[in-house]
């Protein structure tokens, strides 16, 4: 057990007479609070996951509702995608223990940030947005669908939106550097241009995939598999299945960065998994996909943890995890919990057995704050509180506890042929109004392109200037 430290009212252990009944009132009030600190998981009882879950969700509000942003919508502090992400794992929970006291948020948050054209592109961050921020909320929107989340009636559908991101991305896969793929960011002017990374294409393959399976519209299965196969000639996804981070144009995608993060494998494994249900399992390379990075995920099951418990090992050991890092292992579990629904059981038995025990781990990281049930974390150090806190924290809790608590629903998740109530456009967004996917590129287009760039890197570097002038 993690012991903290508690203080007498005189701020020190020293002992007086005169204040030993207050001292001993004091130690008292500690050990009763150390035997109740952490949140008890009980993995096969369903009520037990509910009502952790429910927990730890009311405290990651908590942060939500006390952000400086909170008079925008679904806009966190300094950041914008994990709005996404946290809708996504809240639609998850919602959909799982039935509890709805989150739903008007989600949806006042989903809908705000929708963009202009219904493609979760708002103008007011557009310029900073990378092409793996966009497709989170696509994937929230998509699951959003998929759970049958209540939509309201003067808004666009569900499937509609993540269509729209699918639109609006399609049109940015890049023939002219290594045959294909997205770049990272989506702005010449950005860090990360000359880059393509696994979760911005991992990303896309995932919501094509899954729009296949929901709409049985056949041209988001061709994107996926398209996208599946560029990052196969790629470090992205080896055949030995290790997934690089990042691989670079200038290198003609040969070169690789090796960061190992549990949502990159998330997002090809659950791809594959929506992928190999489309076909019927009629192509064998969509379960073998599925196999081969849930052996290779192994990684991220440590010696630390008995090889039970998850960790995003490029940062947790060295306690160097930023804030995005911290709500990686939220989508692995997550995303493979709903997949086993749609694959063969034995294939993620063993991986669905390990989050049962990170779900109790994870529990018992959620021993901090002055309520000792604020989660870290670091699930391998159990009940050693590892001293964090935030939503972030909360969030990967919730993900191991939603993905718990899946087998005892054993449904889902719904498509246009069982149950699915969210209508497809396939022309939602702006980007396409006569069918899927982009046209050629034309000259014409390549010199729009480039003198709207040109356009906008000018007006970058103007404001730059501006603010570094004092305003004057």
């Amino acid at each position: 057990m993690h012991f903290f430290r508690c203080r007498s009212p005189l701020g020190s252990w020293q002992m007086r007479p005169v204040i030993m009944s207050r001292w001993l009132a004091t130690l008292l009030a500690c050990l009763l609070i150390q035997n109740v600190i952490a949140i008890e998981v009980n993995p096969e009882d369903e009520t037990s996951l509910k009502n952790a879950a429910k927990t730890v969700a009311t405290t990651m509000m908590d942060f939500y509702n006390a952000r400086a942003s909170k008079d925008i919508p679904g806009k966190m502090d300094d950041t914008w995608w994990e709005g996404g992400s946290m809708f996504m794992t809240l639609i998850q929970y919602w959909y799982l223990t039935g509890d709805s006291q989150f739903n008007d948020a989600i949806q006042e948050g989903m809908y705000w940030q929708k963009g202009d054209d219904n493609d979760f592109f708002p103008s007011n961050y557009s310029q900073y947005l990378g092409n793996d921020d966009q497709v989170f909320w696509g994937l929230a929107a998509i699951t959003a669908g998929e759970l049958n989340f209540p939509e309201r009636e003067d808004e666009p559908s569900w499937i509609s939106l993540a269509e729209g991101v699918f639109n609006g991305q399609i049109p940015r896969w890049d023939m002219n550097n290594c045959g294909g793929g997205l770049r990272w960011q989506i702005w010449p002017y950005q860090d990360g241009y000359s880059l393509k990374n696994a979760i911005s294409n991992g990303g896309l393959f995932q919501l094509s995939a899954r729009l296949a399976l929901y709409t049985k519209n056949a041209t988001y299965a061709e994107w996926a598999e398209k996208i599946w196969d560029w990052s196969a000639s790629t470090p992205l996804l080896r055949k030995t299945w290790v997934i690089a981070d990042t691989t670079t144009n200038a290198a003609s995608c040969k070169d690789h960065g090796d960061h190992q993060w549990t949502y990159n494998y998330a997002t090809y494994i659950n791809g594959a998994g929506y992928m190999h249900n489309y076909t019927n399992g009629t192509e064998g390379k969509w379960l073998e996909g599925v196999s081969g990075l849930i052996k290779t995920s192994d990684q991220f099951f440590p010696e630390s943890g008995g090889k039970q418990i998850i960790s995003d090992i490029t940062c947790e050991p060295i306690n160097k995890c930023d804030r995005n890092q911290k709500t990686f292992k939220a989508y692995f579990t997550g995303w493979l919990g709903f997949m086993s629904l749609i694959v063969p059981a034995n294939v993620t038995a063993e991986v669905m057995g390990k989050f049962k025990v990170s779900a109790v781990a994870a529990g018992q990281q959620c021993s901090g704050g002055s309520d000792g049930k604020h989660c870290g974390i670091r699930w391998t150090k159990k009940a050693e509180w590892d001293g964090t806190m935030g939503l972030e924290q909360q969030m990967s809790v919730l993900g191991v506890l939603n993905a718990a608590m899946v087998p005892f629903k054993a449904q889902g998740p719904y498509n246009s042929d069982n149950g699915g109530t969210s209508r497809s456009d396939p022309h939602g967004g702006s980007n396409t109004k006569e069918s899927v996917g982009p046209g050629p590129v034309t000259t014409g287009d390549r010199v729009g392109a480039g003198i709207l760039t040109a356009v906008l890197v000018i007006l970058w570097v103007g404001a730059v200037t501006f603010m570094l002038a004092g305003g004057k």
